[in-house]
This record gives structure tokens, C-alpha cells and sequence, in this order.
């Protein structure tokens, strides 16, 4: 297999290739010093991920009609950082803070499995084993992140009070298991997921899947990477050296949720467009490759920053679900417009989410308006 293309769940795939004597995932994960100060400061020549993901091009270069953050309209982000007395060093410690905190939790989900199959055997409800686990990982996340940035608010799934937002104050937020229905029947595609937020904008994400051992992480103007912390094996995303073109909907393999909302114009218009994505073009539809519902929404996002997915849209979701996938998507070359036609510039909070994988500026665009087309004059409508 071309080694350029590294494909997860590959029996033969390097990403599970021992590793001698591995460094700690920390060390692994700050042993790019050079490559994170040439790409912080431009000195790489290339375009920083987040530059990328915010300047849309036509194929000639010219900018394009869709609107779009530029450098020039947004203050930069060592200024940003400066702004809450925060130094790219700082930013450096929270995304390590983050790792170790994240490899703490899987090793409670790994543990938490036993709990369950005892569980199953002896007839109990499995429910209250899954607050159970979600109530206390997400408790050691809050103590944590407490006892070393007691200043920073924290934002968790278990904890929140109805009608908490973000503020712009360095926001730490968690999903303690996002992907908890398939945590509790045994399905090996959940994670812990968490953020750093500054400015209502995810600037350090972490997700861990610990069944699989996938370690997703992204830093502002750092890149994305894929760490399997028990080899120490370390790639930067997306998976593919040079992203395959991106050809519009009819290419694609699409991530897709169902949600627990089916009822209502919200579910008409999601089943409306997931049997437009399937359906053969001689009857109308798009006929894209296939749908994935993987029933985490930050794996899905992980996913097509890897590269193994090309798009997620998704309605509903919450901020603790997304927060951390979407900065790791960005800094893979991805963008997030919005799941409603016309915004390209989502809020965080906005419920509303449509990532589409690294690819060149003008395919990107050409994907996202593709789907918003199927929509026509429909949107979601989430409180």
C-alpha cells in the first residue's frame, strides 16, 4: 500500500506500526518545535491552517463572492492570545494539559467496559452506569482544568445550566463521552472530547477514541495531528500528502447523524436530504458514495480532518460536541460553514454545522453550495 495514503483500520496500516522505544504522547506531541514556530510565523512559506480555512479562492486566485474571514479584518492571533495575558507558550501547556487529561479519561471508558458487560449479564439498566461515567469524567476534567486555570470558566455537557453561554474569556468546554449510546451497547466509536474556546473560537482541541487509541489534537496555527499514544506513532493530517480532488457530492462519503429530534420540520428536512444524498441521479437525487453515522459528532469531525470522510452536516449538535473537532478540522485544511444555506461563518454555539475535508478553495465551496441547493428555501430552525 502507497504509504502516502494511511488509512485507519488497516491491518497492514503504518499507524499501528510498533514503535521502538516511543516517547511519552506529551514528548510526541511537542517534539515539533521548528515546524510549529516556522508555521506560527509564516516562516514556512505556506499558508497557515487557519489562513487557509478562512481565505476562499476562485481557481484564478481572485477572491470569491462568499463571504469569509481575512487576516486583515481580524486582530492576529498572538495578539488575541495577549489579550487574556496569554503567550503561545501558555497556549503550548493548556493543549499538553488537555492530552494528559484526555488519556485519563479513556482509561476510565476502558475500564467503565467490564462495568458494562457485568452489567448486561445481571439485567441491570445500563443507564444509570452511563451518567455514571459521563458524571465522573467529566468531574476529574473540571477539578483538573480547575487546579491549573482557576480563572477559566468550564463548559460541560453533565454540568451546564440551561441558558450558560460563551463568553470571550478563555472557555474550557468537555464532552466527557461523546458517542455515549454507542459507549453503552459496546460500540467502539466514542471519545473524550475537549476544548479550549477564546474569543467564542476553538483554539486547542483534543479527541480520544481510547478502544481504537486515536489521538486527535490541533493547536491554532499548529496543525492537526493523529497520535497513537501506545506506539508514540505521530502523523499530521490530513492522512493523504496531497488531499484527492474533491468533485463535488456525487464523490463523496458523507457523515451523517439522526439525532433524537424525529418529529417536526427539523426531521422532515433531515430525512428529505439524506434521501436526496442516496437516491440515484435518474430519480433525482445526488447518489453520493455512501453515508457513514458514526454517532459521535467528534469523530465525525476527526474524520474528515483525516481525510477517511469528506463531509459532515449535521443540525443539533451542541458546542461540547464540536468545539474540539472543529479547530482540529481547520488546522487539517477543512472548513466549517454553517448546515443552513448562506452562512459561511457559523457561531460555535449555533447548532449548526456543515465540515468539508482539505481539498482545493474553490472545490470546498462548490461541495457546501451543492448541499445547500438540495435545502432550496428550508433551513433548521434549533433554540
Amino acid at each position: 500500500m502507497d504509504a502516502s495514503v494511511r488509512r485507519m483500520g488497516d491491518q497492514n496500516s503504518i499507524l499501528d506500526a510498533p514503535a521502538a522505544d516511543a516517547p511519552s504522547v506529551v514528548e510526541a506531541m511537542t517534539s515539533t518545535t521548528e515546524y510549529q514556530a516556522q508555521v506560527s510565523t509564516g516562516d514556512s512559506g505556506t499558508t497557515t491552517p487557519s489562513t487557509a480555512s478562512s481565505a476562499l479562492c476562485t481557481a484564478d486566485g481572485t477572491p470569491s463572492s462568499t463571504p469569509a474571514s481575512t487576516p486583515s479584518s481580524t486582530p492576529s492571533f498572538p495578539l488575541t492570545l495577549a489579550n487574556h495575558n496569554l503567550t503561545p507558550s501558555d497556549l503550548q501547556s493548556i493543549h499538553n494539559l488537555l492530552i494528559d487529561i484526555a488519556l485519563e479519561g479513556g482509561r476510565t471508558m476502558l475500564e467503565a467496559e467490564h462495568a458494562f458487560l457485568l452489567s448486561a449479564s445481571t439485567k441491570n439498566n445500563t443507564s444509570d452506569l452511563v451518567t455514571k461515567y459521563d458524571s465522573e469524567i467529566e468531574e476529574m476534567v473540571r477539578c483538573r482544568t480547575h487546579a491549573a486555570y482557576p480563572s477559566f470558566p468550564f463548559l460541560g455537557e453533565e454540568t451546564h445550566n440551561t441558558g450558560v453561554t460563551l463568553t470571550n474569556h478563555p472557555t474550557f468546554i468537555c464532552d466527557p463521552i461523546d458517542g455515549t449510546l454507542n459507549f453503552s451497547k459496546g460500540v467502539p466509536n466514542c471519545a473524550i472530547s475537549l476544548a479550549l474556546a477564546i474569543d467564542k473560537t476553538p483554539v486547542v482541541g483534543v479527541v480520544y477514541n481510547p478502544f481504537r487509541d486515536d489521538l486527535y489534537t490541533a493547536m491554532k496555527n499548529n496543525g492537526a495531528f493523529l497520535t497513537k499514544p501506545a506506539t508514540g506513532a505521530r502523523f499530521k493530517l490530513p492522512l493523504h500528502r496531497v488531499p484527492p480532488p474533491l468533485r463535488g457530492l456525487d464523490s463523496c462519503l458523507v457523515a451523517l447523524e439522526w439525532g433524537n429530534q424525529r418529529h417536526g420540520p427539523n426531521w422532515s428536512l433531515r430525512t428529505s436530504v439524506h434521501n436526496t444524498l442516496l437516491t440515484s441521479k435518474a430519480e433525482g437525487g445526488v447518489m453520493c458514495k455512501s453515508i457513514r453515522s458514526n454517532g459521535s459528532a467528534a469523530l465525525d469531525f476527526c474524520y474528515v480532518a483525516s481525510g477517511m470522510l469528506d463531509v459532515f452536516w449535521e443540525g443539533g449538535v451542541w458546542v461540547w460536541d464540536v468545539c474540539a473537532g472543529w479547530i482540529i478540522l481547520e488546522e487539517a485544511g477543512g472548513i466549517v460553514a454553517s448546515a443552513n444555506p448562506g452562512d459561511w461563518e457559523p457561531t460555535l454555539e449555533g447548532r449548526l454545522y456543515f465540515g468539508v475535508r482539505a481539498a482545493k478553495r474553490e472545490e470546498q465551496v462548490k461541495v457546501v453550495e451543492e448541499l445547500w441547493g438540495i435545502m432550496g428555501e428550508r433551513r433548521f430552525v434549533y433554540p
